[in-house]
């Protein structure tokens, strides 16, 4: 098991390296590339005049490509590092924030690599993959005494509802992260309509359907773990500061569902809303260091 458990870190550091490569790249491919222009303007006079210029143009396609081609190595590479996690320890690796942490670097790779074949919008890579790679450097930063694969503890002893429940919310992070990069892209690109970044309406609708898939994800979460909450501390609901805050980002997702689809709300009011709700997120994800609470144990 040791040996497992030691090769699925260097996969780790593997994906590592391929996922900071690729967010370089990224951040390349939609920044652009500055060209220098040297113009010679002839006077009446016969004398020369050399005039200076930059501009700001699209960066090669061919950047863009291998952006995703590294990614796609990242999200290979961390998903062999998972499978040999998963069967070290004989289950899916989701009981401390080392191991929570680290599926999520999967499953946000790989949610944002659907995101981009669906749209075609490599751009978005520039945001979401920084986020990843902030993530990794937060599971290099753990102790190193959570790379160890430990028994569970009684109130985790539920695979089933630990499985869907961490899962879910998982998912649910992962596809937030993605419509947050579609609302700062979006901002971007209708104040200062930089012509090859997508369109504001594509932007628009592509962190709504974002937030149509996590939204009922974290829905699930909710549920479930009250159910779980139920049969590990006897009562459905205790006002746990994890559980609070999760309730919060769910309903802060709600308000931007309500406002855009019955409201009508889109564009920079909507944006901003979604960049509230991933600080929420954010909130939820690491709130424990700060409030401890219920889910305190193994960093979770």
């Amino acid at each position: 098991m040791e040996s497992l458990v030691r090769l699925s870190f260097y996969f780790f550091a593997a994906a590592t390296i391929a996922l900071v490569t690729s967010a370089a790249c990224y951040l390349v491919y939609a920044v652009g590339r500055i060209r220098l222009r040297h113009t010679a303007l002839t006077t009446s006079a016969g004398t020369t005049v050399v005039s200076h210029g930059a501009s700001l143009e699209p960066a090669s396609l061919g950047i863009g490509r291998f952006a995703t081609l590294l990614a796609w190595f990242g999200v290979a590479f961390q998903g062999i590092s998972i499978l040999l996690r998963t069967i070290a320890a004989g289950r899916l690796p989701l009981s401390n924030m080392y191991e929570f942490s680290s599926t999520f670097i999967l499953l946000a790779g790989l949610v944002y690599l659907v995101f981009e074949r669906w749209y075609g919008v490599r751009q978005l890579g520039a945001i979401v993959l920084p986020l990843i790679v902030a993530m990794a450097t937060y599971v290099w930063l753990l102790p190193s005494d959570l790379r160890e694969v430990d028994a569970l503890i009684p109130a985790l002893q539920n695979r089933p509802l630990m499985t869907i429940h961490v899962s879910m919310a998982i998912l649910a992070y992962a596809t937030f992260a993605v419509a947050f990069a579609a609302a700062v892209l979006f901002l971007i690109a209708n104040r200062w309509r930089v012509t090859w970044l997508p369109g504001p309406d594509l932007l628009d609708d592509l962190a709504f359907r974002a937030v149509t898939i996590g939204f009922p994800a974290l829905s699930l979460v909710l549920i479930l773990g009250s159910v779980w909450a139920y049969r590990a501390w006897g009562t459905y609901w205790q006002w746990d500061p994890k559980e609070t805050s999760a309730l919060f980002t769910w309903l802060i997702y709600g308000v931007y569902l309500h406002t855009r689809s019955l409201r009508g709300w889109r564009g920079n009011r909507s944006a901003a809303i979604l960049l509230v709700a991933f600080a929420a997120v954010v909130f939820t994800y690491f709130g424990n260091y700060i409030f401890g609470g219920l889910h305190a144990y193994g960093g979770v």
